[in-house]
């Protein structure tokens, strides 16, 4: 991404930086804010928001700025912003509706409060970064719809799997290549995985431990290639993905043989992931090329004989990439990852114990649910229920583990992202 650097390098010389509003003050957000404070030129963090406001305060004095300033008034903000001073509130509405802002980057993991900030922000005709997949997967090309009609962009960040996966696509298709398989690496998969026994590694990292059970389960990546899906149009294969589980440490390039080659070949493109294979945590993509030409030459430049080729991006850096997103976004229309119409792929809810009638589902990475992977047509033919939404359903039947739940399995509540959802599924399938 040079010419990324030479974009910002250039704004830092002319004094007139992206300046940028920051949601959530959790994980990703802290060593974010560090790398837009102190370490990227051309970039101006100019407000963090969260819930708990002296959270924000910290993640701030943390990035190096001695003394920050809360704001409560779209006005106070603005002065801020003028003076030059980071500012720190709990209203996200206000760097929503300040002048002088270029990107909301949202980086809350939360569905209802996220989707709240994208519409106000995309109502005030500012940019919308998410560091989210939870709610891209779920209503992103609902999102990207409204921010199209309000001549805004809309997308998530690189760095993230979805965007080194991305970046990958776009890269293969330019070397006149066919992906035909995009997949993410995992380390591990256990469905079953929840809060109790994720907690040493959650501990020893930082981390929440209902975060850490998300990506220990499967929920996590399968957002990530749900998003994946609709950027590209990929399908799922089957229910919750392939998912081979290979040998430990098997390389990469040695991958499409844990696969069904032949029904990858006859299709039109796949999303999926595989479990212990190496570089962990990288992303690959199988591809074709039928030039015998250019066959010799991808054998010359050791990627085999095909009929699949391997390309693989070794690592995602998350945070540390998060600033070529936003130059990406402002100065060259350039969005990382964004949906290219109606949902594809979906992420439903499956019951990670056996659930009792009357019980009140828990929420991502939690003791009672997991996500995979569904194609759309499939999940909403059978009315199943997206797993961004089984937070705080009720059971009303008993529900045995291992099934997929559906709307009509539980009471579901009213909520602005359930909302949404429905008028996604509307707007795309009439």
């Amino acid at each position: 991404m040079i010419i990324l650097d030479t974009a910002l390098r250039k704004r830092a010389e002319e004094g007139r930086p992206i300046r940028v509003a920051m949601i959530g003050a959790g994980f990703m957000a802290r060593p974010t804010a560090r790398r837009l404070v102190a370490e990227v030129p051309g970039i101006e963090l100019v407000c963090i928001v969260n819930r708990h406001p002296e959270t924000a305060a910290d993640v701030l004095r943390a990035a190096g700025v001695d003394e920050p300033v809360r704001v409560e008034t779209v006005e106070g903000l603005e002065a801020a912003m003028a003076a030059g001073t980071p500012a720190y509130t709990d209203d996200p509405h206000l760097p929503c509706a300040a002048g002088g802002i270029d990107v909301i980057l949202e980086v809350t993991g939360a569905i209802d409060y996220g989707a709240r900030v994208v519409l106000d922000a995309i109502a005030n005709r500012k940019h919308v970064l998410l560091m989210n997949a939870e709610l891209d997967g779920t209503i992103g090309p609902l999102l990207k719809v409204k921010a199209d009609e309000a001549g805004v962009l809309y997308g998530n960040v690189d760095g993230d799997q979805p965007g080194v996966m991305m970046n990958l696509y776009r890269f293969v298709v330019g070397l006149g290549c066919t992906p035909k398989l995009i997949s993410n690496i995992k380390g591990l998969q256990d469905p079953y995985r929840n809060p109790t026994t994720q907690q040493g590694f959650a501990e020893r990292w930082g981390q929440k431990p209902h975060m850490v059970a998300s990506f220990a389960d499967g929920t996590k990546v399968n957002f990530e290639m749900a998003i994946v899906a609709n950027n590209t149009g990929f399908t799922a294969a089957k229910r919750g993905l392939w998912q081979p589980v290979v040998p430990q440490d098997t390389p990469v390039e040695e991958i499409a043989e844990f696969f069904p080659v032949d029904e990858i070949l006859a299709g039109d493109g796949y999303v999926d992931y595989c479990v212990g294979a190496s570089p962990n945590p990288g992303v690959f993509i199988l591809a074709t090329n039928d030039d015998p030409v250019h066959q010799h030459y991808l054998e010359l430049y050791k990627l085999g004989k095909g009929p699949l080729y391997c390309f693989y991006t070794p690592y995602h850096l998350c945070h540390f990439e998060v600033h070529n997103s936003i130059v990406r976004m402002v100065d060259f229309d350039d969005v990382p990852v964004v949906p290219i119409g109606g949902p594809v792929v979906e992420v439903i809810t499956v019951a990670k114990t056996d659930i009792p009638a009357g019980t009140a589902i828990d929420g991502f990475g939690g003791y009672l649910s997991f996500g995979e992977a569904e194609n759309h047509p499939v999940a909403r033919a059978e009315g199943l229920l997206p797993v961004a939404l089984a937070e705080g359903c009720v059971a009303r039947r008993d529900i045995p583990r291992d099934t997929a739940i559906t709307f009509d399995d539980v009471i579901v509540p009213e909520t602005l992202a359930g909302a949404l959802f429905e008028e996604q599924n509307r707007h795309f399938d009439g």
